[in-house]
């Protein structure tokens, strides 16, 4: 499944929230990588429904939160067909559905170059 979308920028919160313990651990085993502190956020096309609901539940994972920390599920994704990562879905998000987070091990805007209105394609296995 590929799902294209627009980068937009976020509240900060992504940084904040990965760049706790509690996650980088568990994101370090069950993705085999250390989360860059922050997310890329992707805004899908307008009137478009989250492509992801008709994905099987199965095919997420779950970080469990702790404490002010809430649980996350994850798929893992591909961004543009060559970086590797995953989406996330914070229980406790200021997110609306239309907007998607992507985490890797490098900051993507600087590595990729990426900027605010740029198109990018997601591809979930």
């Amino acid at each position: 499944m590929e799902i294209k979308g627009q980068i937009i920028s976020g509240m900060g919160k992504g940084t904040y929230f990965m760049s706790q313990e509690i996650y980088i651990k568990q994101f370090q085993e069950k993705l085999h990588f250390k989360p860059y502190v922050g997310t890329l956020n992707v805004k899908l096309e307008k009137n478009r429904k989250n492509p992801l609901i008709n994905i099987s539940k199965e095919k997420f994972s779950l970080i469990l939160g702790k404490g002010k920390f809430g649980d996350v599920k994850f798929i893992k994704a591909v961004l543009n067909h060559d970086t590797a990562g995953a989406l996330v879905f914070p229980a406790k998000t200021e997110h609306t559905e239309d907007v998607l987070e992507f985490i890797s091990n490098k900051n993507l805007r600087g590595s990729l170059k990426l900027k605010d209105g740029d198109i990018v394609s997601i591809t979930i296995e």
